[in-house]
């Protein structure tokens, strides 16, 4: 029987390890489709990254994420693979199921070692909120800081597609930060009921990458 090892630091802390750059899942290698969109002038300077990015969390994938790793996080073990399995059906093209699938094996293989966690590989964001349930985390905090970190990495991988300066893709993500506070609050009081996406370009733009000539990244 494995013993989970008991938390005695600020759960902020665990959360930020967990959702930082350093932690292994490999999210600097995937850009949700962002690449096409740079490669075909739709995304072209920190204004039009803004708002591709803003539409993206509130009407694409950040918010479904949130309400999947919320509802991972308030079931037990029985219902996890059901809300797995949709979340794989979630994905609109090949890379993007990549990008789910393998960060979030990466994550619970890694989450599990320095935890001594029971934790099978499963999506990514049903992987973050199952193993904080486990570790008995805040859901509030682990979903403002999942949002935070997804839109961290969009706009590290816009950082170098566009390209953005430094200090321009910082103050987008700045400019992000409260939207992403308010969706993590609102879609962790929601169901998988709720779950929409109207995000089109996003996931054309994500199937249009699998055949792309030159590519930098995996989605």
């Amino acid at each position: 029987m494995i013993t989970p090892t008991i938390m005695t630091t600020d759960p902020v802390l665990t959360l930020t390890q967990w959702l930082s750059p350093t932690f292994p899942v490999g999210a600097f290698t995937y850009s949700h489709g962002l690449e096409h969109l740079v490669a075909t002038g739709v995304v072209t300077n920190a204004e039009t990254f803004s708002d591709w990015l803003t539409d993206t969390l509130t009407f694409g994938a950040g918010r479904n994420d949130v309400i999947l790793l919320a509802a991972a996080y308030n079931t037990d073990a029985t219902d996890l693979q059901e809300i797995d399995d949709m979340a794989r059906a979630l994905a609109p093209s090949a890379e993007r199921l990549l990008e789910a699938d393998q960060q979030g094996a990466a994550f619970a293989r890694t989450a599990a070692a320095i935890h001594n966690l029971d934790l099978s590989a499963l999506t990514y964001p049903v992987a973050v909120g199952h193993a904080a349930h486990l570790q008995h985390l805040p859901l509030a905090d682990t979903a403002r800081l999942f949002m935070h970190a997804f839109a961290a990495n969009l706009t590290s991988a816009a950082t170098r597609l566009v390209p953005l300066g430094q200090t321009e893709a910082q103050a987008v993500l700045l400019q992000t930060a409260p939207l992403c506070q308010e969706i993590a609050d609102k879609a962790i009081t929601e169901t998988l009921d709720d779950i929409a996406s109207t995000t089109f370009a996003t996931d054309i733009a994500s199937m249009n990458h699998e055949t792309q000539y030159s590519r930098l990244f995996r989605s």
